[in-house]
C-alpha cells in the first residue's frame, strides 16, 4: 500500500488542498470546483480571514543543467492536528503521453527514491505542510512536468510544476544526408550529442530569440516542425508568415526527417585546439586524448557558443565527423553577418585537413557524476544567461 497511487474521487469532498508556490501575489479569486483533472495546475493561497482561495494557472521553475531546484508544493489539511505520519508525499514526473514515472515517495519517516534519482532527490521539509523536493545536479531528462501528490487515507490532491532548463536548441541531421531519421533515431542521435530532442516550447522560444531553419525535423512528442524567421519560397511560400510550421505528429517508425536537439550547460569546457597544422579526423581524436580531453560533441559546441560565449573563426572536427565553428560576434569573413555554429558539412575524415574541438570534463566530476551539495538557495531563481542574443542558431537554407 506505501507505492500504491490512490486515483482521485470526484464525488468525494477533499479534506485537504496542495499548491504550488511560485510567487508571493496576493491573489483573490472565486474557489476552483472539485474537478482534480491531472491536467489542472491547482495553487493555494490564504487571505488575511484564513479562508482557501484556489487559482488554477501553469507553475513553472527554471535551472540549467547540473544546477539544483526546488520543486515547490505546500498543503493545507482540515483539520491540522492530523497525524503527519498518515501522510503520504509522492512525486511523479509526467511525459507528454500520460505516463508516469516514479520519482519519490515518503510516508512519516519512510522515503525512497527511483531510478536514475536516486541520490539526487531530498524532501525540502521546510516546515508543516511542506511537501517541496530538492533536485540536485539537474540532468536533460529531467526537464518536463512533475506531480506532486499528497495523500490522507482515501483522500488525495495534486499539483504540477514545470522543471525548465536554459539551454539551447539546434538542428541535426547525421552523415548520411537530410530526412534519414525515424523517431527513434532522431532521439538516439540528440543523445549521442549530448542533448535531447526539443520539446515544442523549447522551439518557440528558439524561434522567438531567431532560430530559421527550413527542414523539419522531430520533437519529443513525437510531431514534426520547423521554425522561420524569414519566409521564402523555398521554405513555405514567401507570402506565409513567420512562424513554427508543424507537420502534425507523424509515424515514428516509417516516417524520416531530420531532429531539433536541445542542450543545456557543460559541465566542463570546449576549446579549439591551438595546433601548427590541420589534422584528419583520426589524428583530432589522438590530439584531444593527449590533452586529456576528447573531440567535442555537436551539443556541447552548441552549448560552449551560448554559455562560454565560444566565439572561432576557425572551422574544426566534431565528434560526429562533421566541421563547425561557433560566431558569437559576426564579421564578414566569418560567415555572414548572424551569430551562431557554421556547419561546413560532413567531409572525407581520412583526408580532409582541419582544427578540432576538444571538450574537457570539470575535474571535480566523479565517474559518478558531479560531486552537489544540498543548496536550496537557487531553487526559484533564474539565472540568467550571459549569453543572451539576438539569434541562437545556424541559419538554415
Amino acid at each position: 500500500m506505501f507505492l500504491k497511487r490512490l486515483q482521485p474521487l470526484a464525488f468525494r469532498k477533499m479534506s485537504f488542498l496542495v499548491f504550488i508556490l511560485t510567487s508571493a501575489l496576493s491573489v483573490t479569486c472565486l474557489p476552483a470546483d472539485t474537478d482534480k483533472g491531472r491536467r489542472k495546475v491547482v495553487h493555494v493561497l490564504e487571505d488575511d480571514t484564513g479562508a482557501v482561495i484556489v487559482q488554477t494557472a501553469p507553475g513553472k521553475v527554471v535551472t540549467h543543467r547540473g544546477g539544483s531546484i526546488t520543486l515547490p508544493c505546500r498543503y493545507h489539511h482540515e483539520p491540522e492536528n492530523t497525524d503527519p505520519a498518515r501522510i503520504r508525499i509522492k512525486w511523479t514526473k509526467v511525459t507528454d503521453a500520460l505516463q508516469f514515472e516514479d520519482v519519490f515517495v515518503a510516508l512519516g519517516r519512510e522515503q525512497r527514491v527511483f531510478g536514475s534519482y536516486k541520490g539526487r532527490v531530498f524532501l525540502e521539509q521546510a516546515g508543516p505542510g511542506d511537501a517541496s523536493v530538492i533536485i540536485q545536479n539537474v540532468t536533460l531528462e529531467d526537464y518536463g512536468r512533475f506531480e506532486c501528490e499528497v495523500t490522507n487515507d482515501m483522500e488525495d490532491d495534486t499539483g504540477f510544476v514545470n522543471l525548465d532548463l536554459e539551454g539551447v536548441v539546434f538542428p541535426y541531421y547525421p552523415r548520411e544526408g537530410r530526412y534519414k531519421l525515424n523517431y527513434h533515431q532522431g532521439e538516439d542521435a540528440c543523445k549521442q550529442q549530448d542533448a535531447i530532442l526539443a520539446s515544442h516550447s523549447q522551439l518557440h522560444k528558439a524561434w522567438l530569440e531567431g532560430l530559421d531553419w527550413c527542414n523539419a525535423g522531430w520533437l519529443e512528442d513525437g510531431s514534426v516542425q520547423y521554425p522561420i524567421s524569414h519566409p521564402r519560397d523555398q521554405c513555405g511560400r514567401k507570402d506565409t508568415p513567420a512562424g513554427v510550421r508543424n507537420y502534425g505528429y507523424r509515424h515514428k517508425e516509417d516516417e524520416r526527417y531530420d531532429a531539433f536537439c536541445f542542450t543545456s550547460k557543460l559541465n566542463g569546457k570546449v576549446y579549439f585546439l591551438k595546433r601548427f597544422k590541420k589534422v584528419n579526423y583520426a589524428e583530432a581524436v589522438k590530439a584531444c586524448i593527449r590533452e586529456g580531453s576528447a573531440v567535442a560533441k555537436v551539443g556541447q559546441l552548441y552549448a560552449a557558443w551560448k554559455f562560454q560565449l565560444l566565439d572561432r573563426c576557425e572551422a574544426g572536427w566534431l565528434e560526429d565527423g562533421s566541421i563547425r565553428y561557433p560566431i558569437v560576434n559576426p564579421r564578414s569573413r566569418c560567415g555572414g553577418s548572424q551569430p551562431g555554429v557554421r556547419h561546413l558539412g560532413f567531409p572525407d575524415k581520412k583526408f580532409r585537413l582541419y582544427g578540432v574541438f576538444c571538450f574537457q570534463k570539470n575535474k571535480d566530476e566523479t565517474a559518478g557524476g558531479t560531486v552537489m551539495t544540498k543548496s536550496p538557495t537557487d531553487s526559484l531563481t533564474k539565472q540568467k544567461s550571459s549569453s543572451s542574443m539576438a539569434t541562437n542558431a545556424t541559419r538554415g537554407n
